[in-house]
């Protein structure tokens, strides 16, 4: 058996490394994503007053802060039985629309958008955000910084910080917006929208009508037939911050929808000796190791995944992109992994739409932004859509509002299973007996991962986008024959 290590892993949020394992005719048995940090936040946030939640879980992640600070006053929410004001629905949305435009924004042009804009197989020191800078303009690399900066303005704005927010509470918020801030949101809104359209463009042009890439995007290597969740309205429309998870099978029939209360009856999570990660499945399909299809309990949580649960997008622009994906793609459900960057793209544009909407309503200034909570905290849940998939908050308190128990199922987390049967079928479909193992093979591997925009802690990417790597491969007796570096 020979053995192949990929670490570290790059351009994802935290730290992970890849095992891939050849068999004695040189191809590849099995390979696996293993997760090697622990953050053990679900153990000492027992004994913290329920309160402090919101403050405390969003330091999981200096990426993405927003999603667990607001999941995390959802389920202070549920917990206090208290309903937030129609105003502090609308301002937690607003914000919340403004962090998927930064965070989409900063996948699609420095993690993985080097891969297509740049080529998998380009020097590693042109194949990051400078290189993409360099092939699309300066100018072009202005309005991203741009567009990042503005809506982490409207963040700072509205959360009171622009990193970690600080305006979450029970059954509302903590100020008010300002009708002079209201417009200037109204306009960065308005610019977010135009720069979406922009992005999707850029996608066409130099992914969509590139057959090399197409025909890379509909390969066999990167597709998986699994099960797929996304939060959604009444409508079955796409939504981040409200709603029911809904879940489609692999021939894109709804199989369940449920409430946050039933998470419980819908999920079970199964623990592997080799990863701090857990494998979230669907219960009622049942755990039934690495593989997919409709008979497995796998499932992805991921932009496509939200499209293909969803009916449809709730705004009109985004709708028409819908449409247009679906279309060329030979309708739903669409299983391509790599797809899922045009599915961001489309969320890009339905977050600034969204953010439009919402900036645009007269309530968004009203001063009734709080329903003081009255009852006892006993046990809530919070469930909002993370850029990266479905994210669940599980509270359970003492008598004292302390917390007793607390369950997070993160984005990441929903799809780790799925990754890992993505990054074995890219290792099979790429590497076989006698393939020398090059830079630009990593890549490929390294990209069949990137586009489920994994979190796995804090953002380790550094400025030229990469972290050194080296690839040792092992004999059958555990003896080095060959070792590739990045470094």
């Amino acid at each position: 058996m020979t053995k192949i290590m990929i670490n570290p892993i790059t351009r994802l949020e935290g730290h992970g490394k890849i095992a891939i394992f050849l068999d004695d005719d040189g191809e590849v048995s099995n390979a696996y994503l293993q997760i090697p940090e622990l953050r053990g936040f679900e153990k000492f946030c027992e004994g913290r007053p329920a309160e402090d939640m919101p403050q405390i879980m969003q330091r999981i992640c200096g990426v993405c802060p927003e999603a667990h600070h607001l999941a995390a006053t959802k389920a202070l929410d549920n917990l206090f039985k208290v309903e937030p004001t129609s105003t502090a629905k609308k301002l937690r949305e607003l914000l919340y629309s403004a962090f998927f435009v930064t965070d989409h924004a900063t996948h699609f042009y420095i993690l993985a958008g080097p891969d297509f804009i740049m080529g998998p197989e380009s020097p590693p020191a042109e194949r990051n955000i400078l290189g993409v800078i360099g092939k699309v303009g300066v100018e072009i690399g202005k309005k991203v910084i741009q567009t990042r900066q503005q809506n982490h303005w409207v963040i700072q704005t509205i959360g009171g910080r622009g990193i970690h927010p600080v305006f979450g509470l029970p059954g509302g918020v903590s100020k008010m917006l300002s009708e002079e801030n209201r417009a200037k949101t109204e306009e960065i809104a308005a610019q977010g929208v135009e720069f979406a359209r922009f992005s999707l463009k850029i996608f066409e042009d130099l992914v969509l009508k590139n057959k090399e890439y197409l025909d890379m995007v509909l390969s066999d290597t990167y597709t998986h037939r699994t099960y797929y969740m996304g939060l959604v309205d009444e409508n079955n429309k796409v939504n981040f911050y409200d709603g029911k998870v809904r879940v489609v099978d692999p021939n894109g029939k709804e199989f369940t929808k449920y409430s946050p209360a039933e998470y419980l009856d819908n999920l079970s999570e199964r623990v592997e000796p080799w990863t701090y990660l857990k494998f979230p499945y669907l219960k009622k399909v049942g755990w039934k190791g690495f593989i997919d299809g409709e008979t497995s309990g796998i499932y992805r949580a991921t932009p496509l995944s939200r499209l293909n649960a969803s009916d449809g997008m709730a705004t009109p622009l985004a709708q028409e992109e819908y449409e247009k994906m679906y279309a060329a793609l030979g309708g739903k459900p669409v299983h391509h992994t790599l797809a899922t960057h045009w599915a961001r793209l489309i969320e890009l544009l339905f977050a600034a739409e969204r953010m439009l909407e919402l900036s645009r309503d007269p309530e968004i200034t009203g001063p009734n932004i709080r329903n003081i909570p009255t009852e006892t905290p006993v046990e809530g849940i919070g469930i909002v859509e993370a850029p990266r998939g479905t994210l669940t908050h599980h509270y359970i308190t003492d008598e004292k509002g302390l917390i007793k128990k607390c369950n997070l199922i993160v984005g990441t987390t929903n799809n780790y299973a799925a990754m890992s049967l993505t990054i074995k079928k890219a290792a099979q479909g790429i590497i076989h007996k006698g393939t020398e193992i090059t830079e630009g093979l990593l890549n490929r591997i390294e990209l069949a991962w990137r586009a489920y925009d994994p979190c796995m802690g804090c953002a380790t990417h550094t400025l030229p986008g990469e972290l050194p790597i080296e690839i040792s491969v092992y004999d059958a007796d555990g003896t080095l024959i060959d070792a590739v570096k990045r470094f």
